[in-house]
């Protein structure tokens, strides 16, 4: 599953092929294996902004997370038991994924972000029976726990309390070693919400080959990793896919050092300090923070930064934002793609020449990766139809958590599809449009969502822009943008004309938004995709 270094990604994708041990264990890949030929091995590293920073090797996350899973064992927790995991990122958060993965148990990552009716849908409809937390999860969990007839145990990181465990209180007089329950790579081993942008969250069942299935990719995006000296970090929280499985969990199972952050909201000089200080030779930094980012003149004479390559993914990258990393890192960003179903599938690789402005990249070795019409029927280069990846793929879910009815809906024939509209070029570069039901009809027109926004942000003034089609009697729907600007700009009917003028000289007549709305700031799912359809929904209400 590992790629050896070609010089062309068609000669990665001539040799590739499959090779996932039978017995493949999430747990055993990204701790056990390293300690036992590697213990000393830094695995994390926790940044501090006091600079009191701190290290775990693999002996120590393999001796801790066997612990652990003596511990929740103890608890009465078996194989197949959902655990949720309400943590930010810290080494706790890594402790907690490793000794599930060894016990068996499914882990169900949460954001400490969730609000109260969030995090009840997801515990309740997992049947979660156990959730580690800390003393911020607490307090959320507190106002619905009496609600959660499943939940049986609460176990925090920052101590004990009433009707709660402290986390290092499992750990204490546990074995060190734990036999690792007998798994295989269908076996389920995570679960991970979908973030709700159309529609009520799904928990996608993954087994563990997920973890080996975005091997490729993750090499892909960073440049044939691992070399001397890499280091991962990302903003993305841990419980996000793209955090967990675009960063955290491949980079541990290669034995490279992983960087850890104090949760915190999004600050592009904090960010750029992170890197600076941990030395970060390789981020994965979603677009929408990407183009955050800007806000810092001048990145490379301000911090010593020494990275080496930038992943993206989550959401369309565009034009502008690839080329002011290109312009003001240094770096060529290399975008890819997937979803919480189906992750990594697609992705560019400017070391092998692989990248194109404005399109995602190209399929990675092992995937699949076509543009189908309604019927399943692959299109031709150049038509614009719905991105689908042909099943079985390692990383595509088991299914829908008790939702057998909307995983068959997911598939056409052999075809997983995504609900993303794109097109594919005669060279194999994918082209994202936005999601089916993003997209705005206006005149007989059919318009993408993302390349409007990505013009928006090139504009001096916006630091994030949404766009939606609003009802219209006469156009069926008008292009609509909401803005949030940069510091220093004022809302205006003269600042909303010039930045439709932009729009209308830069793209084309049709796509440029006739109305412009200024927003603080946009409604975000927690892996910072914006939910256009909250948007959406408040103008059909006004419209009646």
């Amino acid at each position: 599953m590992l790629l050896s270094p070609r010089d062309s990604l068609d000669a990665l994708n001539r040799d590739f092929h499959w090779a996932i041990p039978a017995d493949f264990n999430i747990g055993r890949a990204v701790a056990d294996d390293w300690a036992a030929r590697a213990p000393d091995r830094v695995c994390l590293q926790h940044f501090s902004a006091r600079g009191e920073h701190r290290a775990m090797t693999y002996a120590e996350l393999a001796a801790q997370s066997s612990a652990l899973a003596h511990g929740v064992k103890a608890l009465g927790i078996v194989p197949g038991d959902r655990v949720a995991l309400l943590l930010p990122q810290c080494f706790e958060t890594v402790i907690a994924h490793v000794a599930l993965y060894k016990l068996g148990a499914i882990a169900l990552p949460l954001a400490l972000l969730f609000g109260e009716e969030a995090l009840e849908y997801r515990l309740k409809d997992a049947g979660a029976r156990l959730v580690v937390t800390n003393g911020f999860g607490l307090a959320r969990l507190s106002l619905i726990r009496d609600r959660l007839p499943s939940l049986e145990h609460v176990v925090s990181t920052d101590g004990a309390g009433k009707r709660v465990l402290a986390f290092a209180d499992l750990l204490e007089g546990q074995d060190s070693h734990f036999d690792i329950h007998p798994s295989g790579p269908d076996t389920p081993a995570l679960m991970i919400y979908t973030s709700g942008t159309t529609g009520a969250p799904k928990g996608a069942l993954h087994g563990h080959r997920v973890l080996a299935g975005h091997i490729p990719g993750f090499q892909l995006a960073h440049g044939f990793l691992p070399q001397a000296g890499d280091k991962v970090w990302t903003p993305a929280d841990w419980a996000w896919a793209g955090g967990l499985l675009n960063a955290l969990l491949p980079a541990l199972m290669l034995g490279v050092p992983v960087v850890s952050s104090p949760a915190q909201k999004f600050d592009p000089h904090m960010a750029f300090r992170i890197m600076a200080a941990m030395e970060v030779r390789n981020a994965f930094i979603p677009p929408t923070a990407l183009r955050l980012l800007k806000a810092v003149e001048n990145p490379r004479e301000d911090y010593a930064l020494v990275l080496r390559s930038i992943g993206s993914a989550g959401e369309s990258l565009g034009r502008e934002t690839y080329e002011w990393v290109k312009d003001k890192l240094g770096l060529t960003p290399n975008e890819f793609y997937g979803q919480t179903e189906c992750n990594f599938v697609l992705s560019s690789a400017a070391h092998l020449g692989v990248t194109k402005p404005g399109f995602i990249g190209r399929a990675v070795p092992g995937h699949e990766v076509a543009i189908i019409d309604d019927a399943g029927q692959v299109l031709p280069a150049g038509e614009t139809g719905q991105i689908a990846i042909r099943q079985p793929d390692p990383v595509m879910f088991l299914g829908y958590w008790n939702n057998a009815e909307a995983t068959e809906k997911k598939f056409i024939g052999d075809w997983m599809t995504t609900g993303d509209l794109g097109m594919m070029d005669a060279e194999g570069y994918v082209q994202f449009f936005g999601r089916d039901d993003d997209v705005i009809t206006s005149s007989g027109y059919r318009i993408g969502p993302a390349e409007i926004e990505d013009c928006l942000t090139g504009h001096p003034a916006v630091r994030l822009a949404a766009v939606i089609g609003k009802p219209d009697p006469l156009r069926t729907e008008i292009v609509k943008a909401f803005i949030v600007l940069q510091a220093g700009f004022a809302p205006g009917e003269a600042l909303a004309a010039e930045i439709r003028d932009w729009v209308k000289h830069r793209l084309s007549m049709h796509e440029y938004p006739r109305e412009v709305a200024f927003v603080d700031e946009l409604p975000l799912t927690t892996s910072g995709k914006v939910i256009r359809r909250l948007l959406r929904d408040e103008e059909i209400a006004r419209a009646g």
